[in-house]
């Protein structure tokens, strides 16, 4: 849990270290199921540079995370399909429709970054 702290974290600034581990975070790490390792690997799965299978495969580890009891891991996982969706626009109708779906479901923090997000997605998509 606190290595992933500090590897998001130091990441959120320079992307580029994560790079030489990006198979062991996409097969090994995205296995972890600890609430709070999953909720940072939804944050940092994105800023790898992938290819467009490996973005599918980023793209359902997110979305096996929505299925996670933490809405701290629904939230940044709502997030990371965003991340995903603007980096490749063949994903944004589908993460709209997730965002949406996330959004009737009353949590007020999946529905604050719906609202964040929404906006953005919707934009993209013109």
């Amino acid at each position: 849990m606190r290595a992933s702290d500090a590897v998001e974290k130091i990441t959120r600034l320079r992307p580029e270290l994560l790079q030489p581990y990006k198979k062991d975070f996409l097969n090994v790490f995205a296995r972890i199921n600890q609430k709070e390792v999953r909720w940072h690997l939804a944050q940092i799965l994105p800023r790898f540079e992938l290819t467009k299978k490996e973005r599918q495969q980023v793209f359902d580890i997110l979305v096996s995370f929505l299925e996670d009891d933490s809405r701290i891991v629904k939230t940044f996982a709502m997030q990371g399909l965003a991340d995903i969706a603007e980096m490749d626009r063949t994903y944004l109708r589908r993460v709209v429709k997730i965002v949406e779906r996330l959004m009737a479901s009353g949590i007020p923090a999946i529905q604050s970054r719906g609202k964040r997000l929404l906006p953005r997605l919707t934009a993209a998509r013109r």
